[in-house]
C-alpha cells in the first residue's frame, strides 16, 4: 500500500501558519462604567487587550481604570530602540478625552516603569488623586576616569565650581555589574515604588522599604495611607523570578506618613498577587508553602486588616480524592477577583488536564467548580466586576472565545449562564481526548505510591488508514507545569498536516495534587522519561499509529526529555526537535539564572552558600541527557535562543559537537536575540517551518 502523503508543500505549510497563527490570544479585559440609556436599559462595555502573532492592540504597556470607571491611566513607550533612546508615558484618560500626559524619563525621578506581571502594577488611589506604580530605581552616572570635561576660562568662579561639583558623574563605575532577576527581566535590578500626584505632575520615591527585599505588585491600602505590596529577598543575590513562584518574599505595609513598613505575612515563605477585597476590609494573596520546586500547589490566605489576623481558606491539597478539587495552581490571582459582596473569590486553575473557574467562599473556606460538567475545554478568567465575569473558553480544536456570565448568590455557582461574545469557529478536523494512564509496577515511585498521570491526544479526523498516521510526542518544560485541553498553535497546525500528537503530562505536572510535584526531584531523566514512553507504547498499541513513524518535539525541560528518550530508546524515534533544552544538569549550574533548579531536581537541597562536591556533581551528570550520547541514532534539529539565561545556549551546543563527533545528523538554529521561548515573531515563524521540514525530511511521506 503507498504511503499517504503527510506534510504539505512549504508554501502550503507556510499559509496554514499564516491562517491559524492570526486567531487572536486574549490577554487581559476590563469593564467599563454602568451606562443607562434613554429608555432606562442598563450596559457595560467590555475592554479587551487582545495579541495576534506581531500585532499588540491592547491600549499601552500597562493600563487601569479608576475606582469609579470614569478615568484611565495609560503607560505608552516612544521613541527608539537605542540605549537612553526610549521614552516612556503615563496619560491620564477620561473617556476619549487625554487629561494629562507625564513624561516619565524627562522627569528623571527614576529608571524605566515595570511592566511585567513579576513587579509591575499600576493602581489608583481609592480617591483618584494619585497613581502607585514600581519602576527602576535612578542610578548613579558613571564615567571614565579619563573623561575630561572643558572649562571655559572666562566663566565665573562660581560656573566653574557649579561645573565642578562631585555629584555629576561617578568616575570609575561605568562597568559595575548590577544584578538582574533573569530570564525576560535583564534590565530590572532594584525596584522602587513610585507615587504620581496627577493634579501636579510631582513623582515621589517611596522611602521605608527594608534595603534586603525588592519590591512589586503594590496597590493603596484602605484610606490611601499606606502602600501594600509584595517585598522578594535579594540577599545574598538575585536568583530568576520568572516562572519561579518559590521565591523567598513576603506581604507588607509601608505608611505613608511616619515612613514604618510592617511585615504581615509569614516571611520565611512565598508569597504573590495580594488583591484587595471591594469594602476595602480584606487581602486574599496566594502563598507557597516550599522554596523547593519552582511551582508547586499554593495556599490561599486571608488577611483581615482591621483584626491582623491570617487564615489559611484553601489549604495545600496532596492529591486528588475521585473528581474532587486538585488544588490551586496559578501563579497569580487575576488582579479582579472578588465577588461584589467581598465574600468570594474566582480564579482559574489547572485540575490535571484541564483548566477550570472555580469559586472560593473565604468565610467558610468551600471550593465550587464554575465550569464544571462542560465540553472538557480550558477556562481562564479574566476579571470580573460587580460580580460579571469575563473568561476566555477554548479547546485543542477551538481558538479562544470571550465570554461573559454573572456569578451567581452563594451555593448556586454551578449555574452560571455563559454568553459569547465572540464565537470562535472551530478548527475542522482534529479530534482529542484525554487519557488517563497508570505507571507499570515496577515504576512506580516508593515514596509517592498510586500516583498516575494523563495525556492530551489530537489525532487528524477520518484518516483513510490508521496505521499509516505518524505521531508527534510533546512533553512539557517547567517541569512543574502542565498542559491543558486548551488552544495551542503547534499542536493544531502538527494535527492539521496528517499527524497525531501527543502531549503528555508526566508525573511531576501541577494540577495532580502536591504529591506529584514533589516525586520528581531527584528522579528526573529518570520517572519523567519512563512516564513519557510508557505514554507513548500505550497509545501506539491503542490506536495503532504508524510505530515506525514517531518524533518528538520539546522545548526546556520538555527538550531534556526528548534528548533523553532519542539516547534511552533509540529504536522508538525517528526523528526530534529540541528548544532550548537541558543537557548537562552539571555545566549548567554555574550559567543558569535558576542555580537552585539544578541542585533541586537533581535531588538535594539547595542553600545559596552551598559549593556541590563531586558526588553531587556526578549525580547531576548522571541525570542529564549528554550521558546517553553513544546510543543516540536520531536525527536531531536543535532550535537555540543565544540572548537566553534559563537554558543559556552552550547546553545545545555542546550536545551538538557531541552528535557531530558521532557522525549523528544534527542541524542548529542559533537565534540571535532570542531568550528562552522562541518566541519572537519572526523565531516562531521560522522554527515551525524548520521543524515541519525537519520532521517530513526524516519521517518521510
Amino acid at each position: 500500500m503507498e504511503r499517504q502523503v503527510l506534510l504539505s508543500e512549504p508554501e502550503e505549510a507556510a499559509a496554514l501558519y499564516r491562517g491559524l497563527s492570526r486567531q487572536p490570544a486574549l490577554s487581559a479585559a476590563c469593564l467599563g462604567p454602568e451606562v443607562t440609556t434613554q429608555y432606562g436599559g442598563q450596559y457595560r462595555t467590555v475592554h479587551t487587550g487582545v495579541c495576534a502573532k506581531g500585532n499588540w492592540l491592547a491600549t499601552g504597556l500597562l493600563s487601569r481604570e479608576s475606582p469609579s470607571g470614569t478615568m484611565k491611566a495609560v503607560l505608552r513607550k516612544a521613541g527608539g530602540t537605542g540605549p537612553g533612546e526610549e521614552k516612556q508615558f503615563l496619560e491620564v484618560w477620561e473617556k476619549n478625552r487625554k487629561l494629562k500626559s507625564f513624561n516619565l524619563s524627562a522627569l528623571e525621578k527614576h529608571g524605566p516603569v515595570y511592566e511585567d506581571d513579576c513587579f509591575g502594577c499600576l493602581s489608583w488611589s481609592h480617591s483618584e488623586t494619585h497613581l502607585l506604580y514600581v519602576a527602576e530605581k535612578k542610578r548613579p552616572k558613571a564615567e571614565s576616569f579619563f573623561q575630561t570635561k572643558a572649562l571655559d576660562v572666562s566663566a565665573s568662579d562660581d560656573e566653574i565650581a557649579r561645573l565642578k561639583k562631585p555629584d555629576q558623574a561617578i568616575k570609575g563605575d561605568q562597568f559595575v555589574f548590577y544584578e538582574d532577576w533573569g530570564e525576560n527581566m535583564v534590565s530590572k535590578s532594584i525596584p522602587v515604588l513610585c507615587v504620581l500626584d496627577v493634579e501636579s505632575g510631582n513623582i515621589s520615591v517611596l522611602e521605608g522599604v527594608p534595603e534586603n527585599v525588592s519590591p512589586g505588585q503594590a496597590f493603596w491600602a484602605p484610606g490611601d495611607a499606606g502602600v501594600v505590596f509584595v517585598g522578594w529577598w535579594h540577599e545574598p543575590f538575585r536568583l530568576g523570578i520568572r516562572f519561579c513562584t518559590n521565591r523567598r518574599s513576603a506581604l507588607y505595609y509601608v505608611d505613608l506618613i511616619g515612613g514604618k513598613c510592617e511585615l504581615l505575612s509569614d516571611d520565611s515563605l512565598a508569597v504573590s498577587s495580594p488583591r484587595l477585597s471591594p469594602d476595602q476590609c480584606r487581602i486574599v494573596y496566594l502563598q507557597y508553602p516550599s522554596l523547593i520546586p519552582h511551582h508547586q500547589c499554593s495556599q490561599l490566605c486571608l488577611y483581615d486588616w482591621y483584626t491582623k489576623v491570617t487564615s489559611v481558606v484553601v489549604d495545600v491539597v496532596p492529591r486528588q480524592l475521585g473528581e474532587n478539587f486538585s488544588g490551586i495552581y496559578c501563579s497569580l490571582l487575576p488582579l479582579g477577583c472578588w465577588s461584589a459582596d467581598s465574600q468570594r473569590v474566582v480564579f482559574d486553575s489547572a485540575q490535571r488536564s484541564r483548566q477550570d473557574l472555580f469559586a472560593v467562599d473565604t468565610q467558610v473556606g468551600t471550593v465550587t467548580s464554575l465550569t464544571a460538567g462542560g465540553s472538557g475545554g480550558s477556562w481562564k478568567l479574566l476579571t470580573i466586576d460587580q460580580d460579571l465575569m469575563v473568561a476566555q473558553f477554548s479547546t485543542p480544536s477551538l481558538p479562544p472565545t470571550l465570554k461573559v456570565g454573572f456569578l451567581p448568590s452563594a451555593g448556586k455557582e454551578q449555574s452560571v449562564l455563559w454568553v459569547s461574545l465572540e464565537e470562535a469557529e472551530p478548527i475542522p478536523d482534529i479530534h482529542w481526548g484525554i487519557r488517563v494512564l497508570q505507571p507499570p509496577p515496577e515504576q512506580e515511585n516508593v515514596q509517592y505510591a498510586g500516583l498516575d498521570f494523563e495525556a492530551i491526544l489530537l489525532q487528524p479526523g477520518s484518516p483513510p488508514d490508521k496505521t499509516q498516521v505518524p505521531m508527534v510526542v510533546m512533553p512539557h518544560g517547567g517541569p512543574h507545569s502542565s498542559f491543558v485541553t486548551a488552544w495551542m498553535l503547534f499542536p493544531a497546525m502538527l494535527c492539521k498536516m496528517g499527524f497525531a500528537v501527543l502531549l503528555v503530562n508526566y508525573r511531576g505536572s501541577t494540577g495532580f495534587g502536591q504529591d506529584s510535584i514533589l516525586s520528581l526531584p531527584g528522579n528526573v531523566g529518570h520517572q519523567d522519561v519512563k512516564d513519557v514512553q510508557f505514554a507513548v507504547e500505550q497509545v501506539l498499541q491503542e490506536e495503532h499509529f504508524d510505530a515506525s513513524h514517531v518524533a518528538l518535539m520539546g522545548g526546556s525541560h520538555g527538550g531534556f526529555i526528548s534528548c533523553h528518550l532519542i539516547g534511552q530508546y533509540p529504536e522508538t524515534y525517528r526523528a526530534c526537535v529540541a528548544r532550548n533544552p537541558v543537557i548537562n544538569i552539571a555545566s549548567m549550574l554555574g550559567s543558569t539564572d535558576i542555580p537552585d533548579w539544578c541542585v533541586v531536581e537533581a535531588g538535594f537541597p539547595f542553600s545559596s552558600d552551598c559549593l556541590p562536591d563531586l558526588s553531587v556533581w556526578a549525580e547531576m551528570l548522571d541525570k542529564s541527557p549528554i550521558r546517553y550520547i553513544p546510543q543516540v541514532k536520531t536525527p536531531l534539529l536543535l532550535m537555540l535562543g543565544q540572548e537566553d539565561r534559563r537554558v543559556p545556549f552552550k547546553q545545545g551546543m555542546e550536545y551538538y559537537r557531541a552528535l557531530k563527533t558521532r557522525n549523528v545528523p544534527v542541524r542548529l538554529l542559533l537565534y540571535p536575540k532570542s531568550t528562552h521561548a522562541l518566541s519572537e515573531v519572526e523565531v516562531e515563524s521560522d522554527s515551525f517551518m524548520n521543524a515541519v521540514l525537519w520532521l517530513r525530511t526524516h519521517l518521510g511521506s
